[in-house]
């Protein structure tokens, strides 16, 4: 294998040099010198061939310059990992994406859609929901939530059982004990929430499989990709290359919030979060999103069929509207005009209402600590970047990457 840091002539696959070589001195005087990133690694490629590669910054306080086999949280990127893991039972036929949740999960029988209540008073009886199904958790429109939305008497209760972060607290079985005893802020299929329910898809992968999810991801996913460094936490020894986290605070830089080497990272955990607790490099990363944009199959091995991707990468909102008609979310990893979500990705559907160069059905999605990826079916591009900054929503330096990125392809294939 090629390693993902040999670079090709970025001329010969379309590319133009210079205009590339203006995204390290961009990200250099634009956040690292001022000390609003701690560090960034960038990773583009078109069909497959790296082009460009940056590495700056350092592995956190008072620690040695940014390896290239760096460990990051990627949080929220570990969502179409989980996507894809559930696609693959679909595609066995031991689960339909129409059939209700309490096949795998029986203690979702009786929930309730808000009808008032919360705080200091107890919640309201609610409505019976109707059935909640496999789709509705792929495509965030089943009525679930988060905590970090910040915006309902539901997600402050999401906060007090720290649901957002279950790693240590709570295992498979406690979380959906705990999910089925609230209420959910819609019914199934009538609005869009980014939310844990990407979370509650992985127990499914579990409860269907008879495996841990990380396990699962080992054997189905990992193993045959060769990605060797992405899991659930960090193994030992390997706490040196895992960077400290971040958190951003107004008026100054970004707080250190969990150093790699002294993190808890490196202690078990008693449950895989599916929607955002993996860790991984932008090697391995860079692996995923080859095989995505390759329908599938890398070296190879084939991970999910090129039809399954297709219907995975298109938009599942009702009518084929954007997510500016149907979410209700304060916060998610996408913006909303012009995209459209699928099972576990979002999705260009409208490239001039998103007011950036992108391509039609381009695909991707970001983590909480500012890494993000992007999949250009059109152009054969895909790109991965890394930093560790919290949250997402700090900078808008996804923006400036894909403009910086599409700004330098002088060969379009459209």
């Amino acid at each position: 294998m090629t390693s993902p840091f040999v670079c090709a002539d970025p001329a010969s696959l379309g590319f133009d040099l210079q205009r590339l070589e203006r995204i390290g001195p961009f990200l250099q005087a634009s956040y690292l010198d001022s000390g609003r990133l701690p560090m960034t690694q960038l990773m583009v490629a078109r069909d497959g061939q790296p082009v460009y590669y940056d590495a700056r910054g350092r592995m956190g306080e008072g620690r040695a310059a940014l390896r290239d086999d760096a460990i990051f949280r990627i949080a929220s990127m570990s969502k179409p990992l989980t996507s894809i893991a559930f696609m693959q039972l679909v595609e066995q036929c031991k689960v339909a994406l129409e059939e209700p949740v309490t096949k795998v999960l029986p203690e979702f029988k009786n929930l309730k859609v808000y009808g008032g209540g919360g705080g200091s008073i107890p919640f309201a009886p609610g409505t019976p929901a109707p059935a909640m199904r496999f789709v509705d958790l792929l495509t965030h429109m089943s009525g679930l939530t988060y905590g970090l939305q910040n915006r309902t008497n539901i997600d402050a209760v999401y906060r007090e059982h720290n649901l957002d972060f279950a790693r240590s607290r709570h295992t498979s079985d406690e979380v959906i004990r705990i999910l089925a005893d609230l209420p959910l802020e819609f019914a199934p299929g009538q609005g869009w929430n980014y939310s844990i329910a990407t979370d509650v898809l992985g127990i499914c992968v579990e409860r269907i499989s008879g495996m841990r999810l990380g396990d699962y991801f080992r054997e189905h996913i990992f193993g045959p990709l060769g990605i060797s460094d992405t899991a659930f936490g960090i193994s030992e020894g390997q706490q040196d290359r895992l960077v400290d986290a971040y958190q951003y605070a107004p008026g100054g830089p970004p707080k250190m919030i969990d150093a790699g080497p002294t993190s808890k990272l490196t202690e078990p955990g008693r449950f895989d979060s599916g929607g955002g607790g993996l860790c991984g490099t932008i090697a391995d990363y860079h692996r995923f999103t080859s095989m995505l944009l390759n329908g599938g199959e890398l070296d190879g091995v084939r991970i999910i069929s090129p039809k399954t991707l297709r219907l995975m990468r298109t938009n599942h909102l009702p009518g084929g509207v954007d997510l500016t008609q149907v979410s209700s979310s304060l916060f998610s990893e996408s913006n909303n005009a012009g995209t459209g979500f699928g099972l576990g990705f979002a999705m260009v559907i409208d490239p001039a209402k998103t007011l950036m160069p992108s391509s039609l059905g381009e695909f991707y999605w970001g983590g909480a600590y500012s890494t993000a990826f992007f999949v250009d079916p059109l152009e054969g591009i895909t790109c991965v970047f890394m930093t560790q900054v919290y949250p997402s929503s700090t900078y808008p330096i996804r923006r400036q990457l894909k403009t910086l990125i599409y700004s330098a392809l002088a060969d379009s294939r459209i």
